[in-house]
């Protein structure tokens, strides 16, 4: 949106238009949304009725200490991957439009139109993820192949599109290539928030957190990293090597992340194969 109104506008134009939709949007989530999903316009008798007890004794019966040994050891693969996708997230969301400009010699409005292509890839790929991984589970029933393997065919698909920006001199075929795998990188998204619920209801909220930060370190240390090797050796493609590299050890963390074992049901005694391969 903003790459779009620096691109016909100016970036000055984009900052009111934002400002103004920020303000709309606030009005209308203080009209629509409800803390307690009971006094929401549009809650069904039936919705209502699967909702756990609504008076304080039976939540405090069901309030229990956050298992963090155990926890911490179930949800560390899926911070670590997605410390993976956030380390070339971040660098799509910090460099990119100086990428197009310095890396490719392209005026602002021309990279803001480029970098607009490559951002709407990635929320056509950020729905898609999740209604796929949804569909995936309703018809397998399987949180493995909703999830895991989801996870495994997006990053495959981000890793393979990226590969071309090193060696690709064309622009449109670069800035396909960057589309693409934008767009299969942000399919993660959807089906890695869905994992800390499948681990541990009970306390997916910590999980929910601990998985966060994982791309919010990335989102530390990824554009300095960029930054750095650019200053460096001159070259605005060598950075996009450790993605790549980046892109295939979460691949392989996937593996770890288990969503079919549930850390709330299954305690301490599945702690020796929480760890190991899904059938």
């Amino acid at each position: 949106m903003i790459a779009l109104l620096v691109a016909f506008a100016s970036w000055r134009a984009s900052f009111v238009l934002v400002g103004a939709l920020t303000a709309v949007w606030v009005i209308v989530y203080a009209w629509y949304f409800a803390d307690n999903p009971r006094k929401h316009r549009h809650m069904t008798a039936e919705e209502e009725a699967e909702l756990p007890p609504e008076n304080k004794v039976a939540v405090d019966k069901t309030r229990e200490p956050t298992p963090w040994g155990r926890l911490l050891k179930r949800i560390s693969p899926t911070m670590l991957v997605y410390f993976c996708y956030g380390w070339t997230g971040w660098l799509f969301f910090t460099w990119l439009p100086t990428f197009f400009m310095h890396g490719r010699g392209l005026d602002l409005k021309s990279s803001a139109l480029f970098s607009a292509g490559v951002f709407l890839s990635g929320v056509v790929g950020n729905t898609a993820g999740g209604v796929i991984s949804d569909r995936i589970l309703k018809r397998t029933g399987s949180v493995v192949s909703a999830r895991r393997n989801m996870i495994i065919v997006a990053f495959l698909g981000a890793l393979v599109f990226l590969a071309p920006v090193m060696f690709v001199k064309s622009l449109p075929v670069m800035a396909a290539s960057m589309s693409l795998s934008f767009f299969f990188l942000e399919m993660t998204i959807g089906p890695i928030w869905a994992v800390p619920m499948d681990i541990t209801p009970k306390h997916v909220g910590i999980a929910s957190g601990l998985v966060n930060a994982g791309s919010a370190i990335a989102g530390i240390f990824s554009p300095i990293v960029f930054g750095f090797v650019v200053d460096r050796t001159g070259s605005w493609t060598l950075p996009f090597a450790g993605s790549l590299g980046l892109l295939a050890v979460g691949i392989v963390m996937t593996f770890f992340m288990r969503p079919d074992i549930a850390l709330d049901s299954a305690g301490a005694a599945a702690s020796g194969r929480e760890l190991g391969f899904a059938e």
